[in-house]
């Protein structure tokens, strides 16, 4: 098999426990492999179980996180790892459906743990499956629909190892992409990313790497610091308060509190 020899050798393929396979699934949402093989393995360094994360402050998960984007998954992570000790006694549950309960996990993540972690032959689509399925089924089709791929899914799917089958289709989809025209322009679920450069969500990176760089920062200076224009700044700091990312405390703003955020 193809695979077997020319596979990538990728730090969460050589587990099978559960929250790792969690994490991995959590830092790949929107974000590429390469960015995430060195974060994944700082991270479990500093959080190889999933009782560390669950009552580490919620500060130092986000320190951990920095450069991989799209915070509100550190948070959704930690508040993960708090429901598999608090409501599962450490152990991961081995069902799709349960999982999708879990802050942050939708169905095709819930469905990627089951099938990397437990080799459970689960039926699911994402980004590189997608890619491979448009290319070989949907030649020149506009628009095509996850409701079409699916059953294709299910009927190529390797009972005998549906880890490994999941993996190879992810390499043949990494692949593709830097081949082919992305055949993933021709799903009906294709978006284009809007512009970082700019945008609020550069500035809610800027302003959680400031306040963990420095403690606390008054609104007045953070802006300066930022170069960007006090009332926007504003309205970014008040959205991530209610979020959980920070806290205003007489006047400053500073990161969310020392203990874990239960």
């Amino acid at each position: 098999m193809h695979y077997r020899k020319w596979g990538r050798d990728l730090p969460w393929r050589r587990t099978a426990d559960p929250y790792r396979i969690i994490v991995a699934e959590m830092m790949l949402q929107q974000t590429q492999v390469d960015r995430v093989v060195p974060k994944y393995n700082a991270f479990l360094e500093r959080f190889p179980e999933a009782d560390a994360l669950a009552l580490s402050p919620l500060k130092n998960v986000l320190a951990a996180w920095q450069g991989l984007g799209y915070n509100r998954r550190a948070i959704a992570l930690q508040k993960t790892a708090q429901r598999i000790v608090d409501d599962f006694g450490g152990t991961v549950p081995a069902d799709v459906d349960t999982l999708t309960t879990f802050p942050g996990i939708g169905r095709a993540t819930a469905s990627a743990v089951c099938a990397y972690a437990f080799d459970m032959p689960v039926v699911y689509v994402e980004t590189n499956i997608r890619r491979v399925f448009i290319h070989v089924f949907f030649p020149g089709r506009e628009g095509v629909p996850d409701a079409e791929i699916l059953p294709l899914v299910e009927r190529t799917l390797y009972q005998e190892s549906p880890r490994e089958w999941y993996n190879a289709l992810m390499d043949y989809g990494s692949v593709l992409k830097q081949r082919t025209e992305n055949p993933n322009r021709r799903s009906a679920a294709y978006a284009v990313q809007s512009r970082f450069a700019g945008s609020d969500r550069q500035i809610r990176g800027a302003i959680l790497r400031s306040l963990l760089e420095q403690g606390s920062l008054d609104a007045a200076t953070l802006a300066a610091s930022l170069g960007e224009d006090a009332d926007r700044v504003a309205r970014i700091v008040a959205a991530l308060e209610r979020e959980g990312f920070l806290a205003v405390q007489e006047g400053r703003i500073v990161p969310a509190g020392d203990g874990p955020s239960r």
